[in-house]
């Protein structure tokens, strides 16, 4: 059966999305059971719990989640709500303590879960079971190189098999430095009116820089960059599931790792050079050359988008109704960075994705210009053909889209047929 949402016709070469995705209510109910509460999705990485009894709280497909390292280092997560009468237990964004104490009537857990205090317990029945009435734990939690996963469904595929080939361009990342990663201090949060794929359609698009974000290639010949920079080459590589990853060469706004550029301060030429040195010599030329010369939008199905251009980003986009979506972003550095270093790649990072860069702005005005034409009367269908006949898709192509729609089909199509008759 034909699915009524997405026409992907490879004979023709085209691909088109109703704009009804973007607006459906029930679908957007339909998506949450079937997409947020099956897939693997992104926690947290390590070293946000340097500590033994550190925890934060986060918000994870509609749940508040504990993500807690606890007494004896080990790492959890727990729902944020006390099984008496569901009241959040942890009010704090973040902290260290070795127990939360519900508000409301006073039930006290440790940070491994367990209820360890009940005000006026001798009132209860031969019933009730302390042991059984712990905070909940999330079904799953599993972590690759110290990125932490949870999945809100208690079977299914492990996270190294849910990450196919994503896993080679987070190795990428991780295998750059001896010292190890650690995600920088705070962070960037906003949102959008927007449904959440609206997002996922323009996260590793790479087709609409040279337009949405002109006043960011401006800035850069200001620097001193080459029009020659700009004309890059790259390709769109499928990774499995729903995962894409976009990649292109030079890298015209620079690398932290290992690329100097005109944008950059030429205090930190000989640095970068140096750098890029080594990983050759360690590494080989193939690999190398994906460190350090390539830009790479590493798009994980659903929602988490791993990019490795001008600084090193996470971010995650949750959806909270059909017409809105929270945007989290973190910043990944090298542990021991010196201060100039450091320096250099959150004025890096901002300048484009900070919220007066030159590109968050743009993304929010123009996507959404584009769900409040999705929700006006006559919006029918989104073209994203482009590239579809070639046999290796370029960078700028739409390709990246249609895994993410043909992993969506695949995941909602049985229930949607079934609900359609």
């Amino acid at each position: 059966m034909p699915n009524r949402y997405v026409v992907d016709d490879a004979d023709a070469a085209t691909f088109r999305v109703n704009a009804e995705v973007f607006t459906d209510r029930r679908l957007f109910e339909l998506e949450k059971e079937l997409i947020f509460s099956r897939c693997w999705q992104y926690l947290g990485h390590e070293s946000e719990l340097p500590r033994p009894n550190d925890f934060i709280k986060r918000n994870v497909a509609g749940r508040s989640v504990l993500f807690v390292r606890d007494g004896e280092g080990q790492i959890r997560a727990h729902l944020n709500a006390c099984r008496h009468r569901g009241t959040q237990v942890c009010a704090a964004a973040s902290g260290n303590q070795v127990r939360f104490q519900c508000p409301y009537h006073g039930w006290t857990y440790a940070n491994t879960g367990a209820l360890i205090g009940v005000p006026g317990i001798e009132a209860y029945g031969t019933g009730f079971s302390q042991a059984e009435l712990g905070l909940a734990p999330v079904s799953r939690v599993e972590n690759y190189r110290g990125f932490y996963f949870l999945n809100f469904a208690a079977e299914g595929e492990p996270l190294d098999d849910y990450l196919g080939d994503a896993r080679y361009y987070l190795d990428l990342i991780c295998d750059q430095l001896d010292t190890g990663w650690e995600v920088v201090h705070g962070s960037y949060i906003h949102s959008m009116q927007i449904n959440w794929k609206v997002l996922a359609d323009n996260s590793t698009d790479l087709y609409h820089l040279p337009f949405a974000h002109r006043r960011y290639l401006d800035f850069l010949s200001g620097e001193g960059t080459e029009e020659a920079a700009f004309k890059r080459t790259g390709a769109v590589l499928h990774l499995g599931g729903g995962h894409a990853v976009a990649k292109s060469t030079p890298p015209s706004g620079g690398r932290p790792i290992a690329w100097w550029a005109p944008a950059f301060p030429e205090s930190h030429r000989e640095r970068l050079d140096a750098l890029r040195a080594s990983l050759y010599r360690k590494f080989g030329d193939q690999k190398a050359r994906d460190m350090c010369e390539t830009n790479r939008g590493l798009f994980i199905f659903p929602n988490l988008i791993v990019n490795d251009n001008m600084a090193v980003t996470l971010r995650t986009f949750e959806p909270v109704a059909v017409d809105r979506v929270a945007i989290h972003l973190w910043a990944l550095a090298p542990k021991g960075e010196d201060d100039a270093a450091r320096k250099l790649r959150l004025d890096s990072l901002l300048t484009f994705v900070g919220p007066g860069g030159f590109g968050t702005p743009d993304d929010v005005e123009i996507l959404e210009s584009c769900q409040r034409a999705y929700a006006a009367p006559g919006a029918q269908w989104n073209d994203l053909s482009r590239g579809m006949k070639r046999e290796q898709p370029l960078h700028t192509d739409e390709f990246q889209n249609r895994i993410f729609w043909r992993e969506w089909v695949r995941r909602t199509d049985p229930a949607l047929a079934q609900a359609n008759g």
